[in-house]
């Protein structure tokens, strides 16, 4: 006996949970999973016949509207699955119900508000909940600590979003979203400006884009179905703010390529503050923040059809990394460092796999063809493909040198469903594409983006002691958040 292993395997509650757990878990899954599949109706609707309809001023439906309402019904409903094995017993269980399907509810109708009042409202709300959320277990004081720091920013970036929406009803005399967009052709100057930076920098802070990502790291008391839910759904709330301005964002060049920078900033920043994390939820955490840095590029590029894709794509991936969080403690083991040799096999094995990736997706989307800035966008989305394969392919039980082969053999796939869905996500999006000319300013950034990744791949950062420290002090959250003492969270 002692030489065999055991693994234990989940079943179904057993009798005597079931019996005694509240019937709101129950009756709340069973009601997220109807709320899915009327959004899905909806959606086919819209894809067949044009279903749009409108409550005057309030609200309107189109297609990013359908479209999220069915994305974050189908994460919320499997965030409730989850969590009626995962919260059973606890005694804020109730609690915690209530609050991942209020915040569902009120995801589905910002998605949906047009009137310029009822969408602020609706985003400072969402984030209330979120903080309700990250400090669900009362009593806990790391868990309040930390609800009140994220507090703090969903309030801040609700009063830039609020300054937002007041300029660009003084400057349109509009009262609607659809009206804005209506009017942004007679945008411009002081007012716009004031506008649009309040638009990206509420957009920056709701995504967690450095330097604003002191809240997520620090949101860590939240129960693993919480930061699935929050991962995968609510710091997509940026993408969906810049996409639903478009018309606003897109008045000026400049502007856009201030967004590209900013969102580069934050893809690399997060990728180096992974690297110094010790546990799975941190290094999670720092790898959204480097997740919502792409997204923001693309919508800065011009190509919030791409945005849009990214932003899917990654809350698919990132609710099963939370999800399966434990899988990954069991799984991994410290290993030896990977010779220079290697190392540098593998990245010539990567750029090539990446060129072949670049023409693939320029011939299934036409994107990367001309010298615009579609081809920036041909880059980012090679590039966040790649090193997606290349991290599944990493967790694997592969030697070293078999994985560099397995890495195509993901790869190309992956940017198969990726240019198909992106295709079948621009068509369904009202959102028309704001190209922009590519300009020097934009290959420096990709030159720059490309020697900085390589270098953090074959080691060099490692041998710079107060990069390390500064990377680590970036990433520390707030003290009075950190847990020192596992009996500080027993909530029994």
């Amino acid at each position: 006996m002692g030489d065999e292993t055991q693994r234990t395997t989940v079943g179904p509650l057993p009798s005597g949970i079931g019996q005694q757990s509240p019937a709101t878990p129950k009756a709340l899954t069973r009601a997220v999973w109807l709320l899915w599949g009327l959004s899905l109706v909806a959606l086919v609707g819209h894809a067949v016949t044009g279903w749009a309809p409108a409550l005057g001023d309030l609200v309107a439906v189109d297609g990013l509207t359908v479209l999220m309402w069915t994305v974050v019904t189908f994460f919320s409903g499997i965030v409730h699955s989850y969590s009626r094995r995962y919260m059973a017993g606890s005694a804020h269980q109730t609690r915690f119900f209530v609050a991942v399907f209020g915040f569902t509810v009120v995801v589905m109708a910002l998605v949906a508000a047009n009137h310029v009042a009822l969408f602020g409202l609706l985003w400072l709300t969402m984030g209330l909940v979120m903080a309700q959320l990250i400090g669900v277990i009362s009593g806990w004081k790391q868990a309040g600590a930390a609800a009140a720091v994220a507090r703090k920013y969903f309030l801040a970036s609700s009063a830039l979003l609020g300054v937002a929406l007041a300029a660009l009803w003084w400057a349109t005399g509009e009262t609607t979203v659809s009206g804005i967009g209506a009017a942004s052709d007679t945008l411009g100057g002081p007012v716009w400006l004031v506008a649009a930076g309040a638009l990206v920098l509420a957009a920056m802070i709701q995504s967690a884009l450095i330097p604003f990502q002191g809240w997520l790291l620090s949101s860590m008391t939240a129960p693993t179905p919480a930061s699935a839910l929050m991962h995968a759904g609510f710091v997509n709330a940026g993408g969906v703010l810049l996409t639903r301005f478009a018309p606003v964002i897109t008045v000026d060049s400049g502007l856009m390529l201030v967004i590209v920078g900013v969102g580069a900033a934050s893809a690399l920043g997060g990728k180096l503050l992974k690297m110094v994390q010790t546990d799975v939820k941190s290094k999670l955490g720092c790898s959204t923040v480097g997740q919502m840095g792409f997204m923001i590029m693309q919508a800065g590029l011009g190509f919030f059809g791409a945005a849009i894709t990214h932003l899917i794509l990654h809350g698919c991936y990132k609710a099963y990394q939370f999800l399966s969080a434990g899988d990954g403690v069991e799984h991994n083991s410290p290993t030896g460092e990977i010779g220079m040799r290697e190392s540098l096999g593998g990245i010539a094995v990567t750029l090539l796999t990446a060129l072949a990736g670049g023409l693939l997706f320029a011939a299934l989307t036409g994107k990367g063809a001309k010298v615009d800035s579609g081809l920036l966008l041909t880059f980012f989305v090679v590039f966040t493909t790649l090193h997606a394969a290349r991290n599944a392919v990493t967790h694997t039980e592969l030697p070293p040198r078999a994985r560099y082969g397995a890495v195509p053999l993901v790869f190309f796939p992956a940017l198969v469903i990726y240019a198909m869905v992106y295709e079948t996500i621009s068509e369904l999006l009202s959102v028309s594409t704001a190209t922009t000319e590519l300009t020097l300013l934009h290959v420096a950034v990709a030159v720059f983006f490309v020697g900085v990744y390589l270098a953090i791949e074959t080691g060099v950062h490692r041998h710079s002691r107060r990069l390390y420290v500064a990377l680590l002090n970036a990433s520390q959250p707030p003290t009075d958040t950190l847990v020192t003492d596992t009996g500080e969270y027993n909530e029994y």
